[in-house]
């Protein structure tokens, strides 16, 4: 790290220009990166995939997309829905189309006032794979309406998306910068606050700049977009932050300018790196999963802290060496950073240690008991409602009996003469409303026929998930049939995500152990900090079920009814996240207790050798010294990510927002009960344990012999000294 401060510091003009030019060539090539990016949630190999792939090269459209509903309203509303099939499929041409009058589709008309008509428009490449036909669409609905009658034109994805109105992702990225600003500024009160954005804006245009080279080799989840941008936003300035509010301490304690990047770099800078690395490494867990769109969520969300570190540790330190006293305006007094109310607050800990660590680890597993109930899978149609016309039309519909599996239909491919036969089987299991083999254009093929199965329920419920096994079994009893639509989709994308997370989550635990033992030198910290791990990722999971799959604050919080189920996709994202960047406050918050831990023992092994301390009164100190000197850091820096995820959870999707939600809960919680109270409290309990590292382990790491357990020596290795009460 010195080698590394020395070349910056030489050559600082070169560093800045060199971040600038990448960044410039990063926010010119942007639109490109972003119109290069996918939208195509491929799952190969996963028997629903497949038959959706065929539906939709056979068809045109269906699959994995639900169909668009023109729910009609009015006296004689089913003739007025079957002459709205005929018109959708005039404005749109080769889009297929159910309505009442066809055989087998009487649930469509729901009352002598009300019908439902379904379509099937041709899909586009895109993000809206509708988005051809929906203003053809919208322009059908509108002039069928008039003179007593009431057209709408809705549909799941409609409501899912929250109705279009998706605002982009610069005015997400806005929100989360004034709020992180807003932070910087009470904790710096000088020009210093526009450093970490600075930091964030090189990073995030940087990483977009890379990921235009990715997209030349592989697809890239369009999910990228937001993650790079937000959680990058978070993770650069936490990463700047620590080093800026070190440079702070060590300048109010006089050093020069240059001496204090000195030191800032080789204290706060190592801890940089191993938080990086170690959020690089969560975040490769998702390139182990066998789905093409996670991995490229894994590829490209660990270019992020890759570049947020590499720009934290050149540029921070030319920028401190060039302009750091004169950003120190307009603040006067000398900068504090020892926080007296986080000193205060591990003196009590460790008063209570082992009560604090009791009462905590008890409300973390209280807060995770939720996640027992876990139901994965999509949204049911209560969850994506609101107050839309869209959305009301289609809801009143449902209530007055039309089935719910007919917003989200299982589409079965038969052999075009085995078709009585399937559909009369399918009949007759149980939960299923109503199946037919539409005879219109675009529903055959001279080898193929693609059948309609309703269920009773909404395919996303308890309910529906038992028909569509039953439905499943019934075409597996069959030849040559296959079950496609979103329904089937969801549960075969629950065994391509889930099937193989045990070995990911033991991959990432294991590499991140070997990291920390490195970073910490010790055994015992780095497994206490992946127990507290798990606890602090169960009680986000368990509060995020609370909330989004039961229902209890949903409404308050986002004016969203319970979505019924937590999106397939959320829990290994928020994983992948959260395991990193909750361990980037383990590692900033125990790297200086062990600072500390040393400091005290070094200045009591002088020439002239003063009484050795307890261990525990050495652990103590560094505990309370540790905790003061980052306490204030690491709030700082859990506010700023708890604003990026808030500004990302205001996108009106619904599975954007509960994965907002567990990651914002998740730096909440990690923030204040585990770095705040139990992390503290159970170094006080460990003692002398904290600072151990076995031999075998030592040399396993390729530790210097001076860093083991039984080195002797004075500064940066593990001295034990004799304990004397």
């Amino acid at each position: 790290m010195g080698r590394l401060t020395d070349i910056v510091l030489r050559h600082r003009l070169l560093v800045v220009l060199g971040w600038l030019v990448v960044a410039v060539a990063g926010a010119t090539t942007a639109s490109t990166t972003v119109d290069r990016l996918s939208y195509d949630f491929a799952l190969p190999g996963q028997p629903a995939y497949e038959a959706n792939q065929q539906i939709v090269e056979q068809f045109g459209g269906g699959g994995l997309n639900d169909p668009l509903l023109l729910v009609v309203d009015g006296d004689g509303a089913s003739g007025r829905a079957d002459q709205l099939a005929a018109q959708a499929r005039r404005a749109v041409p080769g889009t297929r189309t159910v309505s009442p009058g066809d055989d087998g589709a009487g649930v469509l008309s729901i009352a002598d006032d009300s019908a439902v008509t379904l379509v099937y428009p041709r899909v586009v490449p895109g993000p809206d794979p509708y988005a051809a036909a929906l203003p053809r669409l919208q322009q059908v609905a509108e002039q069928a309406s008039g003179g007593g009658d009431e057209v709408t034109l809705s549909g799941f994805s409609l409501l899912e998306e929250g109705g279009g109105n998706d605002r982009g992702l610069l005015v997400e990225l806005g929100l989360g910068a004034v709020g992180a600003l807003l932070v910087l500024a009470l904790v710096f009160g000088s020009l210093l606050a526009g450093l970490p954005l600075l930091v964030a804006a090189f990073s995030i245009l940087g990483t977009f700049l890379a990921l235009l080279g990715l997209t030349a080799v592989s697809d890239v989840s369009a999910v990228v977009e937001y993650l790079i941008a937000l959680i990058g936003l978070g993770v650069a300035i936490d990463y700047s932050l620590l080093i800026v509010t070190r440079w702070r301490e060590e300048t109010a304690k006089g050093a020069a300018t240059d001496e204090a990047v000195r030191i800032a770099m080789r204290t706060a800078g190592r801890s940089v790196v191993f938080s990086g690395v170690t959020v690089a490494v969560s975040l490769a867990a998702l390139v182990l999963v066998p789905l093409p769109f996670l991995r490229s969520i894994g590829l490209g969300g660990l270019l992020i802290p890759l570049f947020s570190v590499a720009v934290s540790l050149t540029l921070v330190p030319a920028v401190l060496s060039a302009a750091g006293p004169r950003l120190s305006w307009p603040r006067r007094k000398p900068a504090v950073t020892r926080s007296r109310l986080w000193a205060a607050v591990a003196r009590g800990v460790l008063r209570h240690r082992w009560a604090t660590a009791l009462g905590a680890v008890v409300v973390l597993l209280a807060l995770a008991a939720p996640v027992a109930s876990l139901t994965l899978g999509t949204a049911t149609l209560d969850g994506v409602s609101s107050s839309s016309p869209a959305s009301t039309s289609i809801s009143r519909a449902v209530s007055s009996g039309l089935p719910a599996g007919v917003v989200r239909p299982t589409e079965v491919l038969v052999p075009s003469g085995g078709t009585a036969g399937v559909l009369q089987r399918l009949e007759r299991v149980d939960g299923v409303a109503a199946v037919l083999a539409p005879q219109g254009p675009g529903w055959r093929t001279d080898r193929q026929a693609l059948l309609q199965v309703w269920f009773d329920s909404d395919p996303g419920s308890e309910a529906g998930r038992a028909t569509l096994e039953k439905v499943r079994d019934v075409a597996d009893d069959a030849r040559s049939v296959a079950v496609g639509g979103t329904p089937a989709e969801d549960a075969d994308f629950i065994t391509a995500v889930y099937s193989d997370v045990p070995w990911v989550v033991l991959g990432v635990v294991v590499v991140t152990f070997l990291l920390l033992a490195r970073a910490l030198r010790s055994l015992w910290l780095p497994v206490k900090a992946l127990i507290l791990n798990a606890l602090s990722l169960g009680a986000a999971y368990g509060v995020t079920v609370l909330i989004w799959q039961q229902g209890y604050g949903s409404q308050l919080l986002f004016g969203q009814p319970a979505s019924g189920a937590i999106t397939i996709w959320v829990p290994i994202a928020a994983f992948a996240f959260l395991f990193g960047l909750s361990m980037d406050y383990e590692v900033f918050l125990l790297s200086r207790m062990r600072e500390e831990r040393d400091r005290i023992l070094d200045r009591t092994s002088g020439a002239e050798p003063s009484p050795l301390p307890s261990e525990r009164d050495a652990t103590d100190a560094a505990v309370v010294e540790g905790t003061a000197n980052t306490g204030r850091l690491v709030t700082s820096a859990a506010l700023i990510l708890f604003f990026a995820f808030l500004a990302l959870s205001t996108v009106p999707t619904i599975e954007v927002k509960v994965l907002a939600t567990a990651l914002a809960l998740g730096i909440a919680i990690d923030a204040v009960i585990v770095r705040g109270l139990l992390a503290p409290a159970l170094v006080g309990v460990l003692g002398r344990a904290n600072w151990t590292i076995p031999t075998w382990l030592s040399r396993g790491l390729l530790l210097p012999r001076s860093e083991g357990s039984s080195a002797p020596g004075r500064r940066g290795h593990v001295r034990e000294p004799e304990h004397r009460a």
